[in-house]
C-alpha cells in the first residue's frame, strides 16, 4: 500500500511499489488527463509535475513519488498553470490534443521556476515532448504568451 498525494489529495493505493505511475494515476485513481505515449519517457505525453518539476510518469515508480506532491493536468490551478492553459486555449495549440496534458505540465515547470525564459531556454524545455501535428510554432507562442501575463 502507497499512499500519494495527487493534487493535494491523499490517495491510498493498492499496487507494486514498481508501478509506474501513470498507470496508477489514469487506472487506480481514475484520472485520464496524463496520456500514456511511448512507455520509454520519450515523448512526453506522461508529463506530471513532481513537487513543481516536470517528470515523466510512464517510468517513474510509485515507491518514488511517496511524500512528493503530485500534480496532474487535473490539479494544474495556480496561477502559473491557469496562465498557460488560458495561453494555449486563446492560440487554439492543440491540433489532435493528444500530446497537449504534457505540454502544458512542461510549460507550467518552465515557467513556475523561470518565469521570463528566453526563447532558447523555451525551445530547450519544450523539445523533449513530441507532437506529431507539429504545433510546435503555437507551443512556443503559448509559452510566451504565459510568460508575458505573469509578468
Amino acid at each position: 500500500m502507497q499512499i500519494l498525494t495527487i493534487n493535494g489529495a491523499e490517495h491510498r493505493i493498492d499496487a507494486p511499489p514498481e508501478m509506474p505511475l501513470l498507470w496508477a494515476i489514469r487506472d487506480l485513481v481514475g484520472l485520464k488527463g496524463t496520456k500514456y505515449g511511448c512507455g520509454i519517457a520519450q515523448c512526453g505525453a506522461c508529463t506530471l509535475l513532481i513537487n513543481g518539476l516536470p517528470q515523466r510518469s510512464c517510468v517513474l515508480p510509485l515507491s518514488a513519488t511517496v511524500g512528493r506532491a503530485i500534480t496532474t493536468i487535473e490539479g494544474l490551478d495556480d496561477r502559473v498553470g491557469q496562465a498557460v492553459k488560458s495561453a494555449w486555449a486563446e492560440l487554439a495549440v492543440p491540433q489532435c490534443g493528444y500530446c497537449q496534458s504534457g505540454q502544458v505540465m512542461a510549460a507550467t515547470g518552465l515557467l513556475s521556476r523561470n518565469p521570463s525564459p528566453t526563447d532558447a531556454e523555451i525551445a530547450d524545455q519544450m523539445a523533449g515532448n513530441i507532437c506529431r501535428c507539429c504545433t510546435y510554432h503555437r507551443v512556443k507562442q503559448a509559452v510566451r504568451r504565459a510568460a508575458d501575463a505573469l509578468a
